[in-house]
């Protein structure tokens, strides 16, 4: 009889609900059973669907049961820290947390993870820009991992119709790093019976990969001009020879954003805007600082001319690439119907700021420090599934030719031009202050009460010390560190602690002005 391996092959999945990772681990446990390897699994739920992720452990022993005599294995049932072989994970935030948890090193793990994103929540309720760094994360894995396995397998399974988990198995499969027989895990998912035709189809693509035989496009595609409406096409063109390369991707963003937000003209005013801080960052030398000023300004401009309202809310639930998306992630078949109910609590400020604005602003001024109305809400649910809820959220949608005679419209133009008025200044005084009150902008995020709290933070650092600072009250460089502290700590929570905490830590300012 030979030698006996030292040990069980280690392998912990991370899966968000409704991704298939119990069905991954049943068929891997399966074809490893067919090969009469002693195996066992455990598994431990998480609590929703992206705030935790279901973890699956598997512990398989490659030797056959008649090999190891009267001897017995003991097998543990969670993952340990430094032990595992083989990590698998089907998104790239979860693949994070493997390593954040040490389940990765380099000397032994062979990771597989799908390089899509699912956003937490905490990066969508963020006060500003919350998303993770998803290139740091890839960084990270390749030093980690003995092995990395990393592409987009959540967009391969949706362009072949198949499922997500199926690839996976064919990636695990074609990885060699279990002593299993391929077509054992092609025997398993014959055994499950469910959607045997599309799950060995996913397989096969995960083998090919593999073996190389399956070539993925590109990750980073060739620079080219960016699409638009074809009434926004001289707008590009006009971006592409008057801006500078570091800024030309944000700037036509903007474009884009803001003609699909409200028209081409609308978005001629983001750029007759823009042109102004151009010029002043060429005079100020900003290609030595990567042109920052228009970068960030460009970036946070774009954001405040197409802020959040009613109008802007139905216009993107009403649309067909929303409901195709719907059916995607619920995977319906064309013949079958689907309900969607749209779950909306509009407020005071929501009703009254598509009012016009000489009826809108009264009616704000009279309820603004009432209690009532800034808790006042109904909840609606509208199924957009139908014609009657899908044509009251789509006539609403038909709204933006409206839009620039509320009194939302108005009052956010003029927070915008008092916002760049402060950039302008703080440039003539310092380069890196105009750049913080640039992205001071950050705050003013989202929509409701989000949009309440990030506006109150906003005018409050903004009044204290960008402005101060930007007309030489208070000294501009000492500014620019305050600004950065207050930004970071009101994003750092919705409650407020953090930047109360910052405000009582701030040194006071020399009065002085000390001109760049």
């Amino acid at each position: 009889m030979s030698a006996l391996p030292e040990r069980p092959i280690s392998m912990v999945i991370g899966a968000l609900g409704g991704e298939g990772g119990g069905v991954l681990t049943t068929w891997v446990v399966r074809a490893a059973e067919m090969c009469r390897f002693p195996t066992q699994s455990t598994s431990i739920p998480g609590v929703a669907q992206r705030t935790g992720a279901t973890t699956y452990y598997v512990e398989i022993f490659p030797a056959p049961h008649e090999d190891l005599g009267s001897q017995e294995l003991v097998m543990a049932l969670y993952p340990a820290p430094g032990n595992m072989d083989i990590v698998v994970t089907s998104e790239l935030m979860e693949a994070g947390r493997m390593l954040e948890n040490g389940m990765v090193t380099p000397d032994r793990t062979t990771l597989i993870a799908s390089t899509h994103r699912v956003y937490s929540v905490v990066e969508k309720s963020a006060m500003g820009d919350g998303l993770f760094r998803a290139d740091k994360l890839d960084n990270a894995a390749q030093k980690l991992a003995k092995r990395a396995v990393l592409f987009d397998m959540a967009t391969l399974s949706q362009k072949e119709g198949t499922v997500l988990n199926a690839i996976v198995l064919g990636v695990i499969a074609g990885s060699g790093e279990l002593p299993i027989p391929v077509d054992n895990f092609r025997k398993s998912i014959r055994e499950s019976g469910v959607a045997v035709e599309s799950n060995l189809k996913g397989f096969e693509l995960g083998l090919a990969y593999m073996s190389g035989e399956l070539k993925l496009p590109n990750a980073v595609p060739e620079k080219k001009i960016p699409k638009a409406r074809p009434s926004a096409e001289s707008l590009i063109t006009d971006v592409l020879a008057t801006y500078p390369a570091e800024a030309q991707a944000i700037v036509s963003e903007g474009v884009k954003r803001l003609v699909d937000y409200q028209n081409p003209a609308y978005a001629k005013l983001y750029l007759d805007r823009l042109s102004e801080i151009l010029t002043i960052d060429r005079e100020r030398g900003g290609e030595r600082n990567g042109w920052a000023l228009t970068v960030e300004t460009g970036r946070y401009l774009a954001l405040m001319m197409s802020y959040e309202d009613i109008i802007r809310v139905a216009d993107l639930k009403s649309r067909r690439s929303r409901m195709e998306r719907v059916r995607a992630d619920v995977l319906a078949k064309p013949d079958e119907p689907i309900h969607v109910t749209e779950f909306l609590k509009p407020g005071f400020d929501e009703m009254t700021s598509v009012m016009p604005s000489w009826l809108g602003r009264p009616i704000m001024n009279w309820a603004r420090g009432k209690e009532w109305a800034n808790n006042y809400n109904f909840a609606m649910r509208v199924r957009t599934d139908t014609i009657n809820g899908f044509m009251r959220l789509w006539t609403l949608s038909k709204l933006r030719f409206y839009r620039p005679k509320t009194y939302r419209y108005q009052e956010e133009q003029k927070a915008i031009e008092g916002w760049l008025n402060t950039v302008r200044s703080a440039a003539a005084l310092h380069y890196q202050l105009a750049v913080e009150v640039a992205e001071l902008a950050n705050l003013r995020k989202g929509y409701s009460d989000t949009h309440k709290r990030g506006l109150q933070n906003f005018t409050r650092i903004m009044d204290k010390v960008g402005v101060p600072c930007s007309t030489a009250a208070k000294d501009p460089a000492w500014g620019v560190n305050a600004l950065s502290k207050l930004r970071a700590a009101a994003l750092a929570d919705p409650e407020g602690d953090a930047l109360e905490k910052a405000f009582s830590e701030l040194d006071a300012a020399p009065q002085a002005a000390a001109a760049e």
